[in-house]
């Protein structure tokens, strides 16, 4: 978190996945012009520079789609989550030096503007052979930009969550037109089973990934709570780990149960920023830390500490014995509550 909006503002751990991002990136550029040169002596460099950069935006483009379920079935992945915006921008800007090389290549020694060149040089959109599949890439080229471009918490916030998080969902639109761009165009070319197998083992892993861990969270949200006199039963006392939470799920009630300093403290699970599962969370220097992005907030009353402004839902609690309950029906967001001392 940051009080005022910086252009982009590295810590230590960003600076370190950057480091290690660009590094990869390098070396991927480095080995497949070095393959490909020592297979195809005779390729030309603007084919080079068009194939190096599509086959690692592609990559990078699967890297990215497979960190979300990832970090929900594994949290041991979360720190490839907190910085993904990184890797979303520099897979754009990979894709954005292929998008160019091929314009100028294909388009750019016309007598017309090569952007008009690429909706007017092929019009067989009813035919699956001739397809002209570089309109399929220009659209994907450009809902990644829109999402680079606002990749900032700026526009987070000025757009609100609920309206970010569905502009950024555009990405999976995005995928499906590189793949019908790929199939539709290099494939037809080069008719490789090898690159056919990549691709679709890259969907078969996208979709089984998804799907595990849709499935994982289906069993959490479908469990059978024990609901007594409008309260839920969180489970006992020790099964709580400390400076950790217990999740539970109610309607649409997401709540997360804080265990800390011989205290319980139960909030909203909904992380403001981005929707994150705070109760994925861990609390930090007395503070809830959301899992994905930092976001912080107080356990007693679910706002974020001075100078920030965010809050979330409270909930009340009580004690029989070794037992924690919890009331599903919320607090107005940043209502304090004393905490339940066990």
């Amino acid at each position: 978190m940051a009080v005022g909006y910086e252009p982009v503002l590295w810590n230590r751990q960003k600076k370190r996945y950057d480091l290690i991002l660009g590094g990869l990136m390098a070396l991927y550029l480095a080995l497949f012009i070095g393959v490909t040169l020592a297979l195809y002596p005779e390729i030309v460099p603007q084919t080079l520079i068009i194939r190096a950069t599509a086959t690692l935006a592609i990559l990078m483009l699967h890297v990215i789609l497979s960190i979300g379920p990832l970090a929900r079935l594994d949290e041991r992945f979360l720190p490839l989550l907190y910085n993904r915006r990184h890797f979303g921008v520099s897979m754009f800007l990979i894709a954005a030096v292929h998008g160019i090389f091929s314009l100028i290549w294909f388009h750019g020694f016309g007598n017309v503007n090569p952007v008009y060149s690429v909706f007017t040089a092929n019009m067989q959109y009813n035919s699956l052979v001739d397809f002209p599949f570089q309109t399929l890439g220009f659209f994907a080229l450009l809902i990644l930009f829109v999402m680079a471009a606002t990749s900032h918490d700026f526009w987070l916030k000025n757009l609100s969550p609920r309206v970010w998080k569905i502009l950024h969902m555009g990405v999976y639109f995005a995928y499906a037109l590189v793949l019908m761009h790929v199939m539709l165009g290099a494939y037809q070319t080069e008719n490789s089973p090898i690159q056919l197998g990549l691709y679709v083992l890259g969907l078969i892993t996208l979709s089984g990934l998804h799907l595990a861990a849709g499935f994982k969270q289906s069993k959490t949200d479908n469990a059978q709570l024990l609901i007594e006199q409008g309260w839920i039963q969180v489970g006992p006392v020790s099964e709580i780990p400390e400076d950790c939470a217990r999740i539970v799920h109610h309607g649409k009630e997401s709540i997360a149960i804080f265990k800390y300093e011989g205290k319980l403290s139960a909030i909203s699970n909904v992380c403001k920023h981005q929707n994150g599962p705070l109760g994925e969370g861990k609390i930090i220097d007395g503070c809830i830390t959301c899992p994905w992005h930092g976001y912080q907030y107080l356990p007693h009353n679910g706002t974020s500490p001075p100078p920030f402004t965010e809050k979330v839902a409270t909930y009340d609690l009580k004690l029989e014995g070794n037992t924690v309950y919890v009331n599903p029906k919320g607090h107005p967001e940043g209502t304090e509550l004393e905490p339940l001392v066990y």
